[in-house]
């Protein structure tokens, strides 16, 4: 392709080509029974990033994943490393262990062609489709919350000697590419003028135009950009927003981690927070006569604070039995009397990664609706006029969140304070 460099050996796969590809591999042939051609290919892929097949036998279906040289969403014009491939099959890897059925089963990974194959996930839906549609899943804020506890506290060095961080932060260093999405993308385009922003306009103008002379928020916005790239906390996502994530009523599954890297555990938590109170903002956009959404803005209340007291019991729970790591090792607090400190110091890092959530979850709000690729919640809502107020309010939240922190100190606080934001 032009313009765009690729290995001699790579190839963009199509409906075509994918069957032979997977057929050589027994396990998948298996799986999917029949010949491979009469397997039944259909590309899905809605991201901006990657091409997605499912394959259907007579027998079972996979989903085939696989990178493009460039970004998706915006073609050959912006070259993205092929190497996000590596990076998403080595995280699977990494927190599988840990996390369970919490993520998608991996069958294979081609490094030449830098695909996946895994366990195609159905009936699951993008959390995110779902939210749009009203739905209510009553596991996924709990899930989500231990998952990330789960991740997070036995890649760190809590529990785990430094040696094996170290490790890993080396591995990782290398997904530059992506990282230099999320630090242009969430840090720094939002508060300047850039080619790749976007808004409603003209409703929205004179906010944004605040928005960008806002020095104090800047600053606040900058602060959380220095600790994403220089708080090597654990191994996290990068990128866990509700479309990626996929849900039954029953089970969640956390898919799309090619973003992942060493940083702050906030970033994961605040990423998934500011896109709930995102869709709490949405909603009256996709109101109708016979459902006005506020008995389910309610219910995405409820999951904000599910979500967090989740994460907190089960790193905390996690943290107290798994504590091998020579960070607050439990062997410098070896006496019965200093039980107490240990339990203050763990709860205190607790509270730093609940101010953490939040910055970060402001951050990825504000992205989402000045800067590039908005989410749907929104952009899905056709009265230009309807979808101004209801990003106004989700943008008051945020700079709220990160230019007043000290009126949050719970999670009560939080959800006390979203409701007051909306003006209609």
């Amino acid at each position: 392709m032009p313009g765009v460099d690729t290995p001699p050996a790579y190839r963009i796969l199509d409906t075509d080509t994918v069957p032979a590809l997977i057929g050589s591999l027994p396990e998948i042939r298996a799986l999917l029974g029949g010949a491979p051609q009469t397997w039944r290919v259909h590309e899905v892929g809605d991201g901006n990033l990657n091409l997605v097949f499912i394959v259907q036998g007579a027998e079972g279906s996979v989903c085939v994943k696989q990178a493009l040289p460039y970004v998706r969403a915006a073609g050959a014009s912006w070259p993205m490393t092929l190497e996000r491939a590596f990076f998403e099959a080595s995280y699977y890897a990494t927190v599988a262990p840990y996390v369970g059925g919490l993520i998608p089963r991996i069958y294979h990974h081609h490094p030449e062609l830098y695909c996946t194959v895994m366990e195609c996930l159905s009936p699951h839906i993008i959390l995110r489709q779902g939210l749009i549609g009203g739905r209510r899943y009553p596991n996924v804020a709990r899930d989500i919350g231990e998952y990330i506890a789960r991740a997070s506290l036995f890649t760190s060095d809590l529990a785990r000697p430094f040696e094996q961080k170290m490790d890993g932060i080396a591995v990782f260093a290398r997904n530059k590419e992506l990282l230099r999405i999320t630090v242009d993308l969430v840090f720094c385009d939002p508060y300047r003028r850039s080619e790749r922003n976007r808004h409603t306009s003209p409703h929205l103008d004179e906010l944004v135009a605040d928005l960008r002379g806002d020095h104090e928020l800047k600053l606040a916005a900058a602060r959380f950009g220095r600790k994403f790239l220089n708080e090597a906390q654990a191994l996290v996502h990068g990128d866990l927003h509700s479309g990626s994530v996929m849900v039954t009523e029953g089970n969640t599954r956390v898919i799309d981690p090619e973003f992942a890297f060493y940083g702050p555990i906030g970033f994961d938590l605040g990423a998934f927070l500011g896109n709930l109170l995102l869709s709490w903002y949405s909603q009256p956009g996709h109101a109708t006569a016979q459902d006005n959404r506020i008995a389910y803005q309610n219910w995405i209340l409820e999951q904000v604070e599910i979500f967090w007291e989740s994460f907190r019991s089960s790193f905390l729970s996690l943290w107290a039995g798994n504590a091998q790591g020579d960070v607050l090792s439990t062997s410098m607090f070896a006496r019965p009397e200093e039980a107490h400190t240990l339990e203050l110091a763990r709860r205190e890092f607790l509270d730093g990664l609940f101010a953490d959530m939040l910055g970060f979850g402001a951050c990825k709000m504000i992205r989402r609706i000045v800067g590039f690729a908005h989410v749907i919640d929104f952009d899905r809502i056709p009265d230009a006029a309807v979808r101004a107020r209801c990003e106004a309010n989700a943008l008051a939240m945020a700079r709220t969140l990160l230019t007043e922190p000290a009126h949050f100190r719970s999670i009560q606080d939080v959800i006390d304070a979203v409701p007051r934001m909306a003006r209609h």
